[in-house]
C-alpha cells in the first residue's frame, strides 16, 4: 500500500507511476478530496467526543435544571458523534476502496511496457546446447519410464496437475536440499511455513486484490492456498518492530504452491512447466529501508549464482511496467533456455517491493529517531518443476538418457536417468 502522504504531497509521483504501469482511470483528484474529507469528518467527530467528555465531567457537579440539560445537552452531542463516526466510517471506506488498488511506485530504471514481449534483456550466460539428434521435450524424454504422468494425475485432480516418481521425485528432493545448503551459509534461515493463510496475509502482501483471481480459497474455514511461500515468510513478522541489528533478516522457505492459472487456457498446456500446483525454494529478506537496492542485487546474485552452478544457459531480463505485480517496484527474472521449446522461458524472479507490504503489515525497524518501515524482498532460489524440465532438455542425450549435472550428484546418488 502507497504512503497517503504521496496523495497529499506529491500526487504527481503517482500519476506518472499510473501512466509508467499503463493504467487508466484513476481519479486522484477525487481521491485527495475524499482523503479531505474523511480527515475533516473525523476531526469533527473527535471534537464532539471531546465535547462530550467534558459535559459528563459536569453533570455529578450540578443539580435541578442545569443537571437536566446537562444530561440532555450530553444525549444530543451522543446522537451527533454516532452520526458524524458513521459518516467518517462511510468515508475512509469510499477512499480505501480507491486506494488500496493503486500499485507500488515503479523504479526509475524500470522499462516501459506492457507485456512480458516489452521486458528488457540485460545479460545471457552459458551456451545454447546444440545436438546432433533430433530433441526431445521432458514429456517425450519421460515417457518411456513415466517418471512424469500428467495422465494419472489428471485421473486424480483434472488438468494441470502432474505427478513425479522415480528418479524424478529424488531429484526435486534433492533440488530443495541443495538450494538450501547453498543458501544457509549466505544468512538465509530455512523455513517451511504453513500453505494455508488467513486473509490479511495476502492482503499485507498485495496480492488481494491484486492477484486474488490466481487464489484457492476453502470457505468453509476462511482460508488460503499460497501461490508462493512469500505470503507466510513476509506474514510471519505482521506487527513486530525489528532492532536495527537484526536487520537485513534473511528466510529461504521451502513450500508447495498453488496457483488456479486463471486466464493461461491453452499457454503452456503442455506439461509440468505450468501447473495448478508446483514447489519452490523462496528467498525472503527484511531489511533497512536505506539498504534495499543493494539488498535486491544481493538476492539475485543468489539466484544466478545457482542457475550457473547448475549449468543451464539463461539471459537476465528488467520485467517492463505493465508486467510487475502491484507490490513490486523493480523485478528480474532469470529465463532459462528450454530445448523443448526453443526459447528462453522465466525460472526465477526477484522483486524489490519498498514499504508496499510493509505499510500493510505494519512491520518496522527501531531507530534512535523512530521507527520506520522495513523493506521487504523476495526471490526465487529454485522453481523445482521447470528447473527439472530445463535439466531435463538441456541435459538430454541421444539415447533418451539425461545426465544429472555435477552440483546435484552428491544429493542424487546417481548420474544420469
Amino acid at each position: 500500500m502507497l504512503d497517503v502522504n504521496l496523495l497529499r504531497d506529491h500526487p504527481e509521483l503517482i500519476s506518472a507511476t499510473l501512466s509508467h504501469r499503463g493504467i487508466d482511470g484513476v481519479d486522484l483528484d477525487t481521491l485527495a478530496e475524499l482523503d479531505a474529507q474523511r480527515r475533516a469528518v473525523r476531526a469533527e467527530a473527535e471534537a464532539l467526543r471531546s465535547e462530550q467528555k467534558e459535559v459528563g465531567g459536569t453533570v455529578a457537579r450540578l443539580d435541578g435544571d442545569e443537571k437536566d440539560a446537562a444530561i440532555a445537552r450530553g444525549a444530543e452531542i451522543a446522537t451527533a458523534y454516532k452520526a458524524k463516526l458513521a459518516e467518517a466510517d462511510e468515508l475512509d471506506a469510499r477512499f480505501e476502496a480507491g486506494w488500496i488498488p493503486l500499485p507500488n511506485l515503479v523504479h526509475a530504471s524500470v522499462p516501459k511496457g506492457e507485456t512480458e514481449d516489452d521486458n528488457e534483456e540485460i545479460k545471457q550466460w552459458g551456451d545454447v546446447p546444440s545436438f546432433d539428434f533430433p530433441v526431445r521435450d521432458h514429456l517425450e524424454l519421460a515417457a518411456e519410464s513415466g517418471i512424469i504422468d500428467m495422465e494419472r494425475a489428471a485421473k486424480i485432480s483434472g488438468s494441470r496437475f502432474g505427478l513425479l516418481t522415480g528418479k524424478a521425485a529424488l531429484l526435486e528432493l534433492s533440488l530443495v536440499r541443495w538450494a538450501l545448503d547453498r543458501l544457509e551459509p549466505q544468512g538465509f534461515t530455512p523455513v517451511i511455513p504453513p500453505v494455508l493463510v488467513k486473509e490479511e496475509a495476502l492482503f499485507g502482501t498485495g496480492f488481494f486484490p491484486d492477484d486474488a483471481e490466481q487464489v484457492y480459497s476453502i470457505p468453509s474455514d476462511d482460508l488460503f492456498l499460497v501461490g508462493t511461500s512469500e505470503v507466510s515468510l513476509a506474514s510471519m513478522h505482521a506487527d513486530e518492530i525489528f532492532p536495527v541489528a537484526d536487520v537485513p533478516l534473511r528466510y529461504a522457505g521451502f513450500s508447495t504452491c498453488f496457483r488456479r492459472e486463471s486466464g493461461a487456457a491453452g499457454r503452456d498446456s503442455r506439461g509440468i512447466f505450468r501447473v495448478h500446483q508446483f514447489d519452490k525454494v523462496e528467498m525472503f529478506s527484511f531489511c533497512h529501508p536505506d539498504g534495499s537496492w543493494e539488498e535486491h542485487d544481493f538476492l539475485f546474485a543468489q539466484e544466478e549464482a545457482l542457475v550457473q552452478e547448475l549449468g543451464i544457459p539463461y539471459r537476465v531480463v528488467n520485467v517492463c511496467s505493465g508486467d510487475l505485480g502491484a507490490s513490486a517496484a523493480k523485478k528480474y527474472d532469470i529465463e532459462a533456455w528450454f530445448p523443448g521449446q526453443e526459447r528462453y522461458r522465466e525460472i526465477t524472479s526477484c522483486s524489490n517491493t519498498t514499504d508496499y507490504q510493509s505499510r500493510r503489515l505494519k512491520i518496522r525497524v527501531k531507530e534512535d529517531k523512530g521507527n520506520r518501515l522495513v523493506h521487504t524482498l523476495n526471490g526465487t532460489a529454485v522453481a523445482v518443476q521447470r528447473t527439472l524440465v530445463a535439466i531435463m532438455e538441456n541435459y538430454q542425450r541421444a539415447d533418451g538418457t539425461v545426465r544429472v549435472p555435477d552440483a546435484l550428484i552428491p544429493y542424487t546418488g546417481f548420474e544420469t536417468f
